[in-house]
């Protein structure tokens, strides 16, 4: 099956439903006191998110692999953040804990997508 779209890519659907948790915890009270910190991470969530779109929407395998690798980069940064969000008692531990699974188990997906992508013959679009 070949995906046409990047709303198809199942990492891109998990960075979205991400985001969109992310927005919910940071409009808690303490939280989205914290405007430098509310608007940092929610940044990072959503460069997880539009790093795999813009990557795909370039055509080209390298360049995806590239912008996957940004997108896996903001994963560890949004789990540093949790820890910090926990550090200051927005949110609870286990909270944070629970969302760092999920931030894990996406940027695991999104590793196996770029070593995929390393070995395939898909060049891309530009290069057909």
């Amino acid at each position: 099956m070949k995906i046409q779209r990047f709303e198809d890519l199942e990492i891109w659907k998990d960075s979205r439903a991400l985001c969109l948790l992310v927005k919910e915890i940071t409009h808690q009270e303490l939280f989205a006191r914290d405007y430098k910190f509310r608007d940092q991470i929610r940044s990072s969530s959503g460069s997880i998110m539009d790093n795999i779109a813009e990557g795909f929407e370039r055509d080209g395998r390298k360049e995806f692999i590239q912008f996957l690798s940004v997108s896996k980069g903001s994963c560890g940064e949004l789990r540093s953040q949790f820890h910090r969000a926990s550090d200051y008692e927005y949110i609870s531990k286990k909270q944070s804990e629970e969302l760092q699974e999920k931030v894990i188990a996406l940027s695991k997906k999104i590793s196996g997508l770029i070593q995929y992508l390393k070995t395939s013959e898909i060049k891309g679009t530009k290069f057909k």
